[in-house]
């Protein structure tokens, strides 16, 4: 209808968000931004305006007309088709300022080449109009939305050779010991990478553990103080309590387990099959029957 402005925001027709936290860049979909239309912009949002490809502005929060650049961009035929207005002439990118939460898991190999789970959470926001800029000119996106997903996807291979790069050097048992270090490896690394792409980190939290669970127990236990074999005892002794194996306190701390007295152990060679019969005895010189 002649003199209808479009209103253009990130709110569907019930009034629900678009955006939400799994979204970091949301492409509106329809061709109806012609000029005169108006931009919604959220106060966690920014908006950059495009005509043919090319940035014409980035909004803030507030609403604002669209208006024709100086300079004609449509000729004859347009004009008489749309009446001075184009589909696709104008399209609005909304960019996610919210703080978003990405988490990425992979394995990696310590020093005797034992498989090591690691899992990275880190937070990342575009802070400023040149960030959000350099957003839409370097990151490419699929249909009409960038999701956390896909940011996950480029940013992982930057993760997993910076786990590597410590933990491949460090022995298995000590590679807790090194995770503020590693921390530190990953998020200077992480941070060179999005930077490209006008994105921010704030904070990464870095989880690094066998990926074995046996493994895995048997470090808890030399965390108490045990050596290797009395961990391996314990460990086994643990296993035993589980099924009822009611010498498992022997185990744990290495005697042999009796009963009374009365010894448990006692030869095999009468159970073994196929056992070929001992040959008789040769009769005693002395025994013969003269």
């Amino acid at each position: 209808m002649p003199g209808l402005r479009n209103v253009i925001s990130t709110l569907t027709d019930s009034g629900e968000e678009v955006m939400g936290p799994e979204i970091l860049l949301w492409h509106y979909p329809e061709n109806n931004i012609m000029n005169g239309s108006l931009l919604t912009v959220e106060s966690n949002h920014f908006c950059v305006l495009k005509s043919r490809g090319a940035i014409l502005q980035i909004y803030e929060t507030g609403q604002y007309p669209v208006q024709t650049p100086d300079r004609p961009i449509f000729g004859s035929m347009q004009q008489a088709f749309y009446g001075g207005q184009s589909p696709w002439q104008y399209e609005a990118l909304y960019i996610n300022r919210a703080k978003l939460i990405l988490k990425t898991t992979g394995m990696a190999l310590s020093r005797e080449m034992a498989e090591m789970v690691y899992s990275v959470d880190y937070y990342i926001h575009v802070e400023t109009r040149e960030a959000a800029v350099r957003l839409v000119q370097h990151m490419p996106y699929r249909g009409h939305a960038l999701t956390t997903q896909e940011v996950n996807a480029y940013a992982s291979p930057v993760i997993e050779q910076a786990v590597n790069q410590l933990v491949q050097i460090t022995p298995l048992e000590s590679v807790n010991e090194k995770i503020h270090d590693l921390s530190q490896i990953v998020f200077q690394h992480l941070q060179q990478f999005l930077g490209t792409y006008g994105i921010s980190l704030d904070t990464i939290k870095v989880l690094v553990f066998p990926r074995d669970e046996r493994m895995k127990a048997l470090i808890s236990l030399k965390a108490f103080g045990l050596s290797e074999i009395e961990a391996v005892r314990y460990y086994t002794a643990m296993l035993m309590a589980e099924r009822g194996v009611v010498s498992a306190p022997n185990m744990a701390i290495g005697q042999s387990f009796n009963i009374s007295g009365v010894q448990t152990t006692a030869s095999t060679d009468r159970y073994m099959l196929n056992t070929p019969a001992a040959p008789p005895a040769p009769a005693h010189p002395n025994q013969s029957g003269r």
